[in-house]
C-alpha cells in the first residue's frame, strides 16, 4: 500500500525533531505536527528559559560576593519586563532554529493538533487527513494539577510562571521536586518572598538522602521558607491575594501560588486508543527497548514514554529510532548511569545510585562524602556550603553513584558521568591528580570512609 509519508512523526520537542530530520536526511519523506511551538517543552517552557531565570536570580548573590570581594556594588535594581522581552526574544530565535533544521534536513512542517485515526492514518487540525508508513509520537509531558482542589483554578504551574506580567512579592510553591525548587530558588533570588510547601519528609524524592537533606538546609539557609509533611487542602481568593490553607491549618498568603507537584505523559485526546497503542497505568505510551509501542508500525520517544524525563535522553532516544526504522543499524539507548542536573542554589549534580538503592541492590559499600564552605565563599563570610559523595561497592570498589551540591555542580557531574558509565574504581579515580584550587578537586582527594554520627549525636 502507498502512503501519504514514510513517517509521520507527532510532536516537534527535542526528541520528535532530532528523530525527523535523521529520517528526512535518508531521503525519507517526513511530516512533523506540532499543535503549540516548536521546540517543545525544553526550548519554550522548561529548560532553557527556566535557565535564563536562573541566571538572572543567581545576580543578587553575585553582588554580595562582589562586595565581600572589595567592589563598591550601587544599589541594584531588576526589571522584569525587560527580562521577560529578552527571554521570549531568545526563545522566538532557538524556535526559529529548530524550524530551519527541520527544513534543511528536508522534512516537511504542519502546525496543528494531530490525532490516530488509525494505524497509519492521522487527523491534522487545518490539514486534514494524511497516511502514513510509521508514526513516532513525541509528544513530551505536561504539569499536572489536582483538579479537584477547591481553588486550584486561582493556582498556575511552570508553563505560566515564564509568562507573567509582573513578579509577585509573595508566592507558595506547592511541591518538593526539581522543578518546585529551581523555582524557588528562582523566586527567592529575585527577592520574593518565596515558600515551599511540600507533603513529603523530605525535598527531592529519589536523590540521595544526604543530597535532599543539604539542599533542604541551604533552601531554609537562604531564606526560603520549606514546610514539609503537609500539603494545601483549599485555596482562598480575597482582596489581598490568595490565601493557601493546608490541611494541618497553617495559611498563607501570597500573590501567586504554583503547583509543581509532579509531569504527565502528554497522550490526552492524541486517538492513541483507536490505534490499538497500549499505555501504562500512568498514561505512558508502552515501548520496547527500540522504543516500539504495542502496534507494530508506530514507535514513542522521549518523555511521553515516562522513562527518564530529561531532554538529552529524548534526543538520545530519537536518534537511536531513526538509526533503527531508517538506517537499518538496530540502536538502543542505554538508560543506565545517565547524569541530572538540578539548578537549585547551589546546584545538585548526580549520576548513579543513591546510598539506600546501592546498599538494597549491592549490599555493602563504603561511602565518602565531605561537607565544606567552597574557597570563594570562606574569603568573605558566606555561609553557602558543598556537599561531596561517593557510594562505592565494597569488593570490586567500583563506583556505584557520584553526588555533588555546590556551585556548578551540572558542569562537574557532566565529567564524572563518563568515567562511572565506562566502570570506573576508586582506584582508579583516587589516581587522577587533582586540579588546584577547585571544588571538584575534593571528588578525588576524598580517603577517609565516612561514617554516621550516632543516632542521637550531634553531627
Amino acid at each position: 500500500m502507498a502512503y501519504d509519508y514514510d513517517l509521520f512523526v507527532i510532536g516537534a520537542g527535542s526528541g520528535g525533531v532530532r528523530a525527523s530530520r535523521l529520517a528526512a536526511m535518508t531521503g525519507a519523506k517526513v511530516l512533523v505536527a506540532e499543535e503549540h511551538r516548536v521546540g517543545g517543552t525544553c526550548v519554550i517552557r522548561g529548560c532553557v528559559p527556566k535557565k535564563f531565570m536562573v541566571y538572572a536570580s543567581e545576580y543578587a548573590k553575585s553582588f554580595e560576593t562582589a562586595r565581600g570581594y572589595g567592589w563598591t556594588v550601587p544599589e541594584a535594581t531588576f526589571d522584569w519586563p525587560r527580562f521577560l522581552m529578552a527571554k521570549d526574544n531568545e526563545i522566538a530565535r532557538l524556535s526559529g532554529i529548530y524550524v530551519r533544521n527541520l527544513q534543511n534536513a528536508g522534512a516537511e512542517l504542519v502546525h496543528g493538533k494531530a490525532r490516530l485515526v488509525d494505524a497509519h492514518t492521522v487527523e491534522v487540525e487545518g490539514r486534514g487527513r494524511v497516511t502514513a508508513d510509521k508514526i513516532l509520537v513525541a509528544t513530551g509531558g505536561r504539569p499536572w494539577m489536582p483538579a479537584d482542589l477547591p481553588g486550584v483554578e486561582h493556582a498556575i504551574t511552570s508553563n505560566e510562571a515564564f509568562h507573567l506580567e509582573q513578579l509577585p512579592k509573595r508566592v507558595v510553591i506547592v511541591g518538593g521536586g526539581y522543578i518546585a525548587l529551581e523555582f524557588a530558588c528562582i523566586f527567592n533570588g529575585l527577592g520574593v518572598d518565596t515558600t515551599v510547601v511540600h507533603r513529603g519528609p523530605n525535598v527531592l524524592r529519589g536523590f540521595d538522602d544526604d543530597i535532599r537533606s543539604h539542599v533542604a538546609e541551604e533552601l531554609e539557609a537562604a531564606g526560603v521558607k520549606v514546610r514539609l509533611g503537609t500539603q494545601i487542602g483549599r485555596i482562598e481568593k480575597t482582596a489581598t491575594g490568595l490565601v493557601a490553607h493546608c490541611v494541618d491549618g497553617h495559611a498563607t498568603e501570597a500573590d501567586v501560588i504554583m503547583f509543581a507537584v509532579g509531569r504527565v505523559p502528554y497522550t490526552d485526546d492524541l486517538g492513541l486508543e483507536a490505534a490499538g497503542v497500549a499505555l501504562t497505568e500512568t498514561g505512558a505510551v508502552k515501548v520496547d527497548a527500540y522504543s516500539r509501542s504495542s502496534v507494530d508500525n508506530i514507535w514513542a520517544v522521549g518523555d511521553v514514554t515516562d522513562r527518564i524525563n530529561l531532554t538529552p535522553v529524548a534526543i538520545r532516544e530519537g536518534a537511536a529510532f531513526a538509526q533503527t526504522v531508517f538506517y537499518d543499524n538496530p540502536t538502543t539507548f542505554d538508560h543506565d548511569m545517565v547524569a541530572s542536573a538540578v539548578f537549585t542554589q547551589p546546584q545538585v549534580g548526580s549520576v548513579g545510585m543513591s546510598e539506600a538503592d546501592a546498599r538494597h541492590k549491592h549490599g555493602k559499600v563504603d561511602v565518602y562524602l565531605s561537607k565544606f564552605r567552597p574557597m570563594k565563599e570562606t574569603f568573605y563570610g558566606g555561609h553557602q556550603r558543598a556537599l561531596i559523595k561517593l557510594v562505592v561497592e565494597q569488593g570490586t570498589e567500583k563506583i556505584l553513584g557520584c553526588h555533588v551540591v555546590g556551585p556548578d555542580a551540572g558542569e562537574i557531574i557532566q565529567m564524572a558521568a563518563i568515567a562511572l558509565k565506562m566502570g570506573v574504581t576508586k582506584p582508579q579515580w583516587d589516581s587522577t591528580c587533582a586540579v588546584h584550587p577547585t571544588l571538584a578537586e575534593e571528588l578525588v582527594t576524598m580517603r577517609e570512609k565516612y561514617t554516621p554520627p550516632a543516632l542521637g549525636a550531634v553531627a
